[in-house]
């Protein structure tokens, strides 16, 4: 792979004439967009929809809704064939709403399969195969990093830099790291680490640094502030994250498809996620690369035009990004209000509104990220995610949204609004056989004379053949993804063949149904303390180890344990067969801390990767630009020494870029002051060595590295006396 770093003419380094960090800004107006506003819409309606897509949405939504209706009505039979009780009524309710989601992703899953059969539609006249066209305009590579492993990101970024100078497009593309770090000694970390990635390629010129001082609006605020001071110079953006790879072949398509219709404002891509080691991330990764290509080929058949954004491995038309996706901030306190959280669906939702098309392609192979490691991982992603779900409630009743923009808000709301129902669901189901068990029938109502008797009916029978038909519209996709993975042969010899990949489905299906009562515990949990006022907060993610202390384990899960433990013996005390049917519930919960911990172990995901299961075709035959960021993320991660703002003042190179980075200092007046800056400056002030002033809190010691007179005086610090 050396052969794949041609090395540009020597650049100058820190403190030389002409070192740059950044490039000369090109401010691009990106204003705040209106939720209670109508916004102008751009001219020229939407070539690129495909035909018949009203009719694409009618077969999916149409059947979703004669499938509910029939299974509400067999519902309605199964509780009670006269006058059902409130208690039924409410059990009634909550099973069509479940079930109305169940239906929908199996309608939808169901059209998935057939395109799969059939092959990749090309939209946008993306073909996955073929010479790659070379794109004509600028494009920005945008990489958001927080609090992330340097190693990672750099490896990453490095390995998609080879591979477009290998196409020879590297000219096309600069490769921007928008830092929002505030851990002090990773910030240090990463101005070394982009140091030495703009040294390995020998490209100064088309790498660029920047970090944030304050992290506003998060990511969204971190890519609207690059969009407001670069984004004139670059038609288009790629926006990644930070364990994002992509191949230079997927990057070209990307480009010229966006330069080739003007009416497109957004194509996102079906990241495969890669790289995963313990027994949680196999399932992950497996899930997504069997599953996954059926699902997203369903809904971009029948979402058009109308697409949705996930926030990463997709290329945008900055203009309409700049012109449309300004993201206001909520009214009222957090965690409802303030700056929104889960901002690609808003993003698209605003873009869409515009008049801009967003088409998803996922077809189109060379799009790479990890999943994290662990149940606990998930857990800790998804309470942030479940916050910034619930906060497009605000978002929904925007003007001028498309419906199925609004169908995108909802669907987000509800994949954590169903936990809580489904809980609801399961305790409602407890205390409807309680009530038929134990509360004496009235065969006669008072007031209600008759010659006959209300007698209450619940038919066994029926209720067996409605379970059967739920299981059924779960499992069914998993089975047409296995089905269509039989005529894609790579697909099927990567995956350990038709065999293996069917008894990889059985085992990620039987673990992922003992784990999804604790998640739907967790995310219950979640949306309670959400609706109760508890922010979520922001951190970074782990993405390699998922091990976790069996006692921290047991503290995070003991509760799920208590409340298996309890439900399964209410439902045997009301009767053994209705514990029966709780069994994979109540299993689940008990077995909470031993699933926790086994499934974030290495060594049992790689033990069944040795089987042949759970594998994938990147396992099998690894692209390349994924091959070279492993080895490249080994290789720093080992050469890389312990994060220490220290380092900075063993290291003049370093010292003297670091200096060259500084945001520009306050304006007299016109700028807020900090606090944590005067209180950083009067603690150097009163500390006697460089290891006395490294120990300041991280906000304090954050705010001045960033100011010039707190550098001085560090440097100071640090001079041999």
């Amino acid at each position: 792979m050396d052969g794949l770093k041609p090395r540009a003419a020597p650049a100058a380094g820190p403190g030389e004439e002409g070192w740059r960090a950044l490039p000369p800004e090109a401010p691009l107006e990106m204003p705040v967009q209106s939720l209670r506003a109508r916004p102008a819409r751009r001219e020229g309606g939407l070539p690129s929809r495909p035909r018949l897509v009203w009719l694409r949405r009618l077969l999916v939504i149409g059947a979703a809704i004669a499938l509910t209706a029939f299974a509400g009505r067999e519902m309605w039979l199964v509780l009670n064939s006269g006058r059902p009780t409130a208690l039924q009524g409410v059990v009634l309710a909550l099973f069509v709403v479940l079930f109305a989601w169940i239906a929908l992703s199996f309608s939808s899953a169901v059209c998935g399969f057939l395109r799969l059969l059939a092959g990749p539609d090309r939209r946008l006249g993306i073909a996955p195969d073929g010479p790659p066209p070379m794109p004509g305009v600028k494009t920005a590579l945008l990489m958001p990093t927080y609090n992330e492993d340097p190693s990672r990101v750099m490896a990453g970024l490095q390995a998609i830099h080879e591979s477009l100078t290998a196409a020879g497009a590297m000219a096309r593309f600069d490769i921007f790291i928008l830092s929002d770090t505030t851990q002090p000694e990773i910030w240090v970390a990463e101005e070394a680490a982009f140091l030495g990635l703009r040294e390995r390629t020998g490209d100064a010129a088309r790498i660029f640094y920047r970090r944030r001082p304050k992290n506003t609006e998060r990511k969204a605020g971190n890519i609207a502030d690059w969009v407001r001071r670069w984004g004139a110079a670059y038609p288009q953006m790629l926006v990644l994250d930070a364990d994002s790879v992509m191949e230079a072949d997927t990057i070209l398509r990307l480009a010229d498809a966006m330069e080739r219709h003007p009416d497109v404002g957004l194509i996102q891509t079906l990241p495969i996620i890669a790289g995963g080691n313990t027994l949680f991330a196999r399932m992950q990764q497996f899930a997504g690369r069997v599953y996954g290509p059926l699902i997203a080929e369903g809904i971009a058949w029948w979402h058009g035009t109308e697409g949705n954004y996930w926030g990463h491995n997709a290329i945008i038309r900055t203009r309409a990004f700049a012109e449309a996706a300004g993201l206001p901030e909520l009214r009222g306190r957090k965690p409802f209000g303030g700056h929104i959280l889960s901002h690609d669906f808003v993003e698209a939702a605003l873009m869409r509104r515009a008049g801009w098309a967003i088409h998803m392609v996922p077809w189109l192979r060379g799009t790479y990220e990890e999943s994290p490691p662990s149940l606990m991982d998930l857990a800790i992603r998804d309470r942030r995610w479940c916050q910034g779900n619930l906060q497009h409630a605000a978002v929904l009743p925007a003007r001028g949204l498309h419906w199925v923009s609004r169908l995108h808000l909802l669907t987000g709301i509800g994949s954590y609004i169903t936990a809580p129902i489904w809980l609801v669901f399961l305790i409602m189901g407890v205390l409807l056989a309680v009530q038929a068990r134990f509360i004496r029938p009235e065969y006669f109502p008072a007031g209600q004379p008759s010659l006959f008797p209300d007698w209450p009916v619940v038919d066994p029978v029926r209720a067996m053949w409605v379970f059967i038909g739920t299981m059924a519209l779960l499992l069914a996709p998993k089975l047409m993804a296995w089905f269509a993975l039989l005529f894609h042969a790579r697909d099927r010899r990567g995956s350990g063949g038709a065999i293996r990949a069917f008894l990889s489905i059985l085992l990620e299906t039987l673990v992922a149904g003992l784990l999804a009562p604790v998640t739907m515990l967790t995310q219950s949990a979640d949306v309670a303390g959400i609706l109760l006022g508890h922010d979520s907060g922001w951190n970074a993610q782990r993405r390699d180890d998922g091990s976790v202390p069996l006692g921290q384990v047991a503290r995070l899960y003991w509760r799920h344990t208590l409340f298996g433990l309890a439900f399964g013996a209410a439902a045997w005390l009301v009767s053994p067969y209705l514990a029966l049917w709780m069994s994979p519930v109540v299993l689940g919960l008990a077995l909470a801390i031993p699933l926790a911990a086994l499934t974030a172990r290495r060594d049992v995901g790689l033990g069944l990767r040795r089987l042949g299961l759970l594998l994938t075709p990147e396992e099998r035959e690894a692209p390349a630009v994924l091959s070279r960021a492993r080895q490249l993320q080994r290789e720093l991660a080992a050469a890389a020494p312990e994060p220490d703002v220290r380092r900075l003042f063993r290291e003049p190179a370093l010292l003297e870029a670091h200096r060259g980075m500084l945001p520009p200092p306050r304006r007299p007046r016109l700028d807020p002051l900090d606090p944590a800056l005067l209180l950083g400056l009067a603690k150097l002030e009163e500390a006697e060595t460089l290891e006395e002033a490294a120990r300041l809190p991280r906000a304090e010691l954050a705010a001045v590295l960033a100011d010039a007179r707190g550098l001085r005086r560090m440097e100071a610090l640090a001079a041999p006396r």
